[in-house]
């Protein structure tokens, strides 16, 4: 007697429940996917000043700088080399030996930066980065004087910190760009 094999079937997957799955993976995945929104450049602006007009400014406490559309910079209508800024801020916001072209104290000096609508955003970049990078250099010298100690590494907020804050504090104008 012959006993035949059964033939046997092949397993199946079920597939009607894979769009189910797909689709809350997909859900899943968009919910708790960060994205990266770009913040744009850091800056803390001043307080409201109380009276309607700005107090006057002398010239000499005043550093123009400007970044023209072929990206040259201009600092007192003078070229500079981007790596010639800090040096250049530094010595104005210090005024070493009291010339009379420079700021007459750091409290006063303030710095103008002005650009092209057709400046290029990295040379922009660039030069802001030289300013904050003279400010921080000043403020790390005067803080190494006094406490022997970098300006970063002072507390947050604490009475050393606003001591060197007001002996070099930030005074930097960003004018609208100029088409011309």
């Amino acid at each position: 007697m012959l006993i035949k094999k059964r033939k046997r079937e092949d397993a199946e997957i079920n597939g009607s429940s894979m769009a189910d799955i797909a689709f809350l993976l997909l859900i899943f995945f968009l919910v708790t996917t960060t994205i990266n929104v770009d913040t744009g450049i850091g800056l803390v602006l001043p307080p409201p000043l109380e009276d309607e007009e700005p107090p006057p400014i002398r010239q000499r406490n005043l550093m123009n700088i400007l970044v023209n559309a072929e990206g040259r910079i201009l600092m007192d209508e003078e070229p500079y080399q981007i790596s010639e800024v800090k040096n250049r801020l530094i010595e104005f916001i210090k005024n070493p030996n009291n010339d009379p072209d420079l700021a007459e104290t750091p409290d006063l000096a303030i710095v103008s930066i002005k650009t092209q609508r057709e400046t290029p955003y990295r040379i922009y970049v660039n030069m802001l980065d030289e300013v904050m990078g003279a400010y921080k250099e000043l403020r790390d010298e005067a803080s190494r004087a006094n406490y022997g100690v970098p300006y970063g590494a002072l507390d947050e907020e604490s009475p050393q910190q606003q001591q060197v804050q007001d002996m070099y504090p930030k005074k930097i104008s960003i004018a609208e760009p100029g088409d011309s």
